[in-house]
């Protein structure tokens, strides 16, 4: 065995050994028992792979500690959905190191079967009440983003004063909020799923639309030309965008690109024409 060989397997020994403690430690983390226990199973597979790969090299390697700190803090926070999915990307990266390398250990394909079945089992296993309420925050975060950017623009353009702007896109988000949450309740309530509840909805949707309006706000009150202010609010709208459709998209294996650029353009296009509408009452004198 060459030594490019040797050192890509020494690489994905080091992999299997950090992934079974990363299994392990996410295992005793959940509460759920079924996830528990498909954690466990998996964790178990990734030590059996772990000592193929120390057989072949002979060698007895240490996990990387910093990725088994970074994703139980990740699945912490975030979710286990979230964590697990940016695992599943490994893994597909290092299947594809396992084909590139089964001429020199046959026996490795075995191995690579085990982690075509570990995708499989992580993409059907989880059932997450974080991503149960997902589409209340959608709800709150496309609202907010769609009716804040597209006022504060319109605002902009009718008047001068930062100060103002932002009271008036607080007193608006404030209000818009609170009716979102009791559309968020009603909706919950509508389609009687009992794992949800739609006081848990209300506050999801409620909490994700001020969250968003008081990001979009703020460039108002520290910054002094409106026309600055509004640009760095159109940026955090993109990103908040970008942010959240990469959550749930890597959270439920669906296409990034389509999603956000779907969300952004309607965000951006409600602000072009509100733009026009503000411009228009500059233009005709009724604000200033």
């Amino acid at each position: 065995m060459d030594a490019t060989t040797l050192g890509k397997i020494i690489l994905f020994q080091k992999n299997e050994i950090t992934e079974y403690h990363i299994y392990s430690r996410l295992a005793r983390q959940v509460s759920d028992e079924h996830n528990t226990k498909i954690l466990g199973r998996i964790a178990a597979d990734e030590m059996r792979h772990y000592l193929f790969w120390e057989k072949v090299t002979g060698q007895k390697i240490k996990p990387n500690r910093r990725l088994i700190t970074r994703y139980a803090f990740i699945a912490r926070i975030f979710g286990l959905s979230f964590g697990l999915k940016l695992m599943e990307r490994g893994e597909k990266l290092a299947q594809k190191h396992y084909d590139a390398i089964v001429s020199a250990v046959p026996s490795a394909k075995g191995v690579l079967a085990d982690e075509h079945r570990h995708e499989q089992e992580l993409l059907g296993m989880l059932s997450e009440r974080k991503l149960d309420y997902a589409g209340s925050i959608v709800l709150g975060l496309n609202d907010a983003l769609v009716e804040l950017t597209g006022a504060l623009t319109g605002l902009t353009f009718a008047f001068s004063n930062p100060r103002l702007i932002a009271i008036t896109g607080l007193v608006t988000g404030i209000a818009a909020s609170l009716s979102m949450a009791a559309s968020g309740y009603l909706q919950s309530r509508e389609e009687a799923d009992e794992d949800k509840s739609p006081i848990t909805s209300a506050v999801y949707t409620g909490i994700a639309y001020i969250v968003t309006v008081m990001i979009l706000i703020t460039p108002y009150l520290v910054l002094p030309n409106v026309y600055l202010a509004w640009l760095v609010t159109l940026g955090s709208s993109i990103v908040i965008i970008a942010l959240y459709t990469f959550y749930i998209t890597t959270a439920k294996s669906q296409k990034f690109w389509r999603r956000f650029v779907e969300m952004a353009a309607i965000s951006l296009g409600v602000a072009a024409v509100t733009f026009a509408i503000g411009s228009l009452i500059r233009l005709l004198g009724i604000a200033t």
